[in-house]
């Protein structure tokens, strides 16, 4: 049933994308009178659909193949490779005919399109839900690294005093991806100590080699907390454990903070270990429990843990638009970036890539409204800017051939437009078989 849900969950939000997307190609086609034949969700592939219907002279359709989607665009050379309507003069209706800046637009509609849908739904999460954070004044613990942040010097209960020397207002800034992005240095409190570590050029490699889950394993998305038992089953029940009891020490370590019992079961997997326990303020107790595969002993901490309080700033309709669209602009930018590091050999990109596969795990195996449209969002504005990419069969590829043309003042030959378009339709089968192999070989893997 999770599969179920994490593959509806994709094609879902693919599918609002990928129609709206196109959509932008087809109303600015219509826009400039030239005539747009199909319109799919999916490729129909090999001439294989799932259903279709014609709408006043246009062909709409779902295809079998679930890799996104297309308008068919007359007179214009794309993945359908039909070039024989091009063997005749150019019509009036056809995307030829039609002044090289209309044609420009009309490539860019799906990406503006993208964009638009990307700004508006961080826009109608903001109206509805506001903006919610930690003010660093509430973090009295400090922060909890994980095997990454370790790796580079963090230690749990630091303080991130400043990014940059700029002072830190909120928690979140601390795990924003602009810290490993950015290669920024963090002003650390260490106790009567100051210490500046400087987030390394090749960190990204190591968070994407851990996949979704990468980013935690830099520094963990809630600050260090103390912890309580709010309920009781499996070993730890049959050891003796109950609601209200107070861990103090596993094997002799004092543990104060959740993270420092997570630790301590965490290296005794599948052994037994000893828990010192106090009751009701009571003399401490030992009591033998046996530690499972996934370093669990069976209870579980209250749902409102006993974290920092957060504050949420409600903002009226129209004063979310800012908001929204800055959010909206940092996963555009921060992927821009991402993607650089890629280009520049800073991150392998076998570590960086993903393909649906990863998408849906990012979806999750629960329906979450907010996850959903956040992470729809962020698909979005990755969709746009992966379209801006000048590789030939994608709309930037398209564009940058327009560019030479108005620059050039005549268009490219149809032959060097049909080679190059199956030039960037073969790189972009083997970047998605890339892709898929990669998130195959990580799911054996982990």
């Amino acid at each position: 049933m999770s599969i179920v849900i994490m593959v509806g969950q994709l094609l879902l939000g693919l599918s609002i994308l990928v129609i709206l997307h196109e959509f932008g190609h087809f109303i600015a086609a219509r826009a400039f009178g030239i005539k747009v034949e199909k319109f799919y969700l999916f490729f129909d592939a090999w001439g294989i659909k799932l259903f279709k219907f014609n709408y006043k002279g246009v062909e709409y359709g779902i295809g079998w193949l679930p890799l996104g989607g297309y308008v068919k665009i007359a007179g214009m050379i794309d993945e359908s490779m039909d070039t024989e309507q091009l063997a005749g003069p150019p019509q009036p209706w056809e995307f030829r005919s039609k002044p090289a800046w209309q044609r420009l637009i009309v490539m860019l509609g799906g990406i503006t399109v993208n964009i638009i849908v990307g700004i508006f739904i961080f826009w109608m999460l903001t109206v509805r839900y506001g903006e919610t954070y930690i003010p660093m004044s509430h973090v009295k613990y400090g922060i909890v690294p994980g095997e990454i942040g370790k790796k580079i010097g963090l230690r749990a209960g630091d303080q991130v005093v400043g990014i940059n020397g700029k002072p830190v207002e909120r928690f979140e800034d601390v795990t924003n991806p602009k810290v490993f992005l950015d290669n920024s240095v963090l002003n650390i409190q260490r106790g009567n100590e100051h210490v500046n570590i400087t987030v390394p050029t090749n960190i990204l490699n190591d968070i994407s080699g851990k996949g979704i889950d990468g980013i935690n394993d830099f520094i963990e998305p809630a600050p260090r907390a103390k912890f309580s038992i709010d309920s009781v089953y499996g070993n730890a029940k049959k050891a003796g454990l109950e609601v209200g009891d107070s861990i103090i020490a596993v094997n002799g370590h004092p543990v104060v903070y959740f993270d420092e019992l997570y630790d301590q079961l965490s290296t005794n997997k599948n052994k037994q270990v000893t828990l010192s326990v106090i009751r009701n303020k009571n003399a401490e107790m030992q009591m033998p429990v046996t530690v499972d595969k996934d370093g669990r002993i069976g209870f579980k901490r209250p749902t409102k843990e006993v974290l920092p309080k957060d504050t949420t700033i409600h903002y009226s309709f129209f004063a979310s638009l800012p908001v929204g669209g800055s959010r909206a602009w940092a996963n555009f930018v921060n992927n821009a970036k991402g993607l650089k590091k890629i280009f520049t050999g800073q991150v392998a990109a076998n570590k960086a890539v993903s393909s649906p596969i990863g998408i849906a795990q990012m979806y999750g195996s629960q329906f979450d409204w907010i996850k959903f449209w956040s992470l729809t969002g962020f698909i979005s504005m990755v969709l746009a800017l992966m379209n801006l990419l000048p590789i030939p069969a994608l709309d930037g590829g398209h564009a940058v051939f327009l560019l030479i043309e108005m620059i050039k003042g005549k268009p490219l030959s149809d032959k060097f437009l049909e080679k190059a378009q199956i030039v960037g339709f073969v790189l972009l089968i083997c970047l998605m078989v890339f892709a898929f192999g990669n998130d195959i070989l990580r799911h054996f893997h982990h």
